[in-house]
């Protein structure tokens, strides 16, 4: 199963034909998926699902759909265990960018929290999960596949957010003060941590 928001409205990929009374249901290979989504961005749509049986053909279908944009990103801890957030568009982030030409997932990740924060010496410690949101360019509708990773840095100098991406302020975060920015961020991010988390019952983030 998948999961692309639209802001923070999540259209739910599955090989199940039906998923509750409260889901419109459309198969995913026929679907006109950009007529949908601006139905959800005008409030005519709460609750989507898009279906096809075979779970291994949903992504190649669904980026049939609009031009895909390739980004990766990074959860950056530090050693007191504190996570780096950016605050962009009066909400609570976390760093990414998407790739440039040639450029490997990795690479990127490190090079835009980099970028957008001003950290250095950054480790990646291991990959997280993929992230799929919609968003607009140039009055135009497009589908951005982000690559998640966890990384380790024992960086303590100046935090310089990047001003000409809208970033206003880039800060360390401990769990209790991570757990309220989450609050204030996206769906798509609060799916990198585990829901105990969200809910404030575990001072332990990892999953």
């Amino acid at each position: 199963m998948y999961k692309v928001f639209v802001n923070d409205i999540p259209i739910i990929i599955s090989a199940d034909k039906e998923i509750g009374e409260k889901y419109t249901s459309f198969p995913l290979k026929t679907v006109r998926l950009k007529k949908v989504i601006k139905k959800i961005l005008k409030g005519e749509l709460l609750f989507v699902h898009l279906y096809h049986p075979d779970e291994t053909k949903h992504l190649k279908l669904l980026f049939k759909k609009m031009k895909v944009i390739t980004a990766a990103g990074g959860l950056v801890l530090n050693s007191k265990k504190e996570i780096l957030f950016i605050y962009r568009n009066h909400r609570w982030d976390l760093p990414k960018g998407k790739t440039e030409k040639n450029e490997d997932l990795q690479t990127c990740a490190i090079r835009e929290v980099e970028e957008e924060t001003g950290v250095q010496d950054l480790e990646i410690t291991r990959f997280i999960t993929r992230t799929y949101h919609v968003f607009r360019r140039k009055g135009k509708l497009r589908l951005k596949e982000t690559y998640w990773y966890e990384m380790y840095t024992d960086y303590d100098g100046e935090l310089t957010p990047e001003l000409s991406e809208g970033i206003k302020k880039v800060k360390w975060k401990n769990n209790e003060k991570s757990q309220k920015a989450l609050q204030k961020s996206y769906a798509n991010i609060k799916m990198l941590f585990p829901e105990k988390f969200l809910a404030g019952k575990s001072e332990n983030w990892v999953a």
